[in-house]
């Protein structure tokens, strides 16, 4: 960075950020319990170690300054852009998504995560219930597992006939396709962790209750079955990495570096640039000498307590 860089408003704002990321991160982990003695060996002998916290902070406001730059591009072209995150339980997909949404407007960027498919919704066609999570225009829309699920977790689990598995491979394409040719920006994310760094995430979560709602039986049911997985995500990327949406691999053992890779990734895939801002004032307050703010009964305050 340079002086004049280090002196900008810029500069000024990433550092206030940066601070208050920190003390955020800080909290973080104090309230996470401690891990057994022996998991935290283990943990330190698999993880050598990895981007230094104060420039992954850094790089990660770098990064989300950015993506506001894309949302508010996306709102002034009416661009239309979807993200898909595909990957193994515990690969590291929710603590992307939280980094790419943290600092954006909801009502632009939202993210959806269907649960399983009711008894109407299975007997329709089988993208019919994603088609209206699709985004309009000046909208980005964040896929936490999408009809991908045909591909993965319902084949695997049988959930899904071998004839249903089929004719989704055929379709895929065609209506990723479709998409594109609509108009919308299409990308899809595969997160890719080893087998022992997913046994220890999930004794992590096992051993720490306030990550212990994020295992579910399907979860535990992915590691008894980590082969049928693993061949069904290689007939998964062969037959639906099409020119129109790649299939790209986020290397997800260390999370820090999978999030600035994954981010970075992203905003080198929409075509944004910065669009013009009315200079925002804020109005002076409408002031009234002659009234008086009531005073409100106390039972209706929340308690002080800290």
């Amino acid at each position: 960075m340079t002086e004049m860089e280090r002196n900008s408003p810029a500069a000024d704002w990433l550092e206030a950020e940066l601070a208050d990321t920190l003390d955020e991160d800080y909290e973080l982990e104090l309230s996470e319990p401690a891990l057994s003695e022996e998991i935290a060996k283990i943990y330190k002998r698999t993880h050598p170690p990895s981007v230094e916290r104060q420039t992954y902070f850094r790089e990660l406001l770098r990064l989300q300054s950015e993506l506001i730059k894309l949302q508010s591009w996306a709102a002034h072209t009416k661009a239309k852009v979807v993200v898909l995150f595909e990957g193994r339980d515990s690969a590291g997909k929710g603590g992307v998504i939280k980094r790419i949404t943290q600092r954006l407007n909801p009502r632009i960027c939202r993210v959806v995560a269907l649960p399983a498919p009711t008894e109407r919704e299975r007997s329709q066609w089988y993208f019919q219930r994603y088609v209206p999570h699709l985004p309009a225009g000046g909208e980005i829309v964040l896929f936490d597992r999408s009809w991908y699920n045909r591909a993965g977790v319902e084949r695997v689990m049988g959930f899904a006939s071998p004839d249903q598995v089929e004719e989704f491979f055929r379709d895929v394409p065609e209506f990723e396709r479709m998409l594109v040719r609509s108009g919308i920006i299409l990308v899809k994310y595969w997160f890719s962790i080893t087998d022992e760094e997913q046994q220890m995430r999930f004794l992590m979560r096992i051993h720490d209750p306030m990550k212990q709602w994020k295992l579910s039986p399907m979860d535990l049911q992915s590691r008894v079955r980590w082969e049928q997985y693993t061949k069904a995500k290689e007939e998964m990327l062969s037959r639906t990495n099409i020119p129109e949406a790649p299939w790209f691999i986020v290397e997800g053992n260390d999370k820090k570096r999978a999030r600035l890779n994954c981010i970075d990734h992203l905003l080198q895939q929409v075509p944004y640039e910065e669009v013009p801002h009315d200079e925002i004032t804020l109005p002076e307050r409408v002031f009234n000498p002659e009234y008086e703010r009531a005073v409100l009964p106390p039972e209706l305050y929340v308690p002080q307590k800290y």
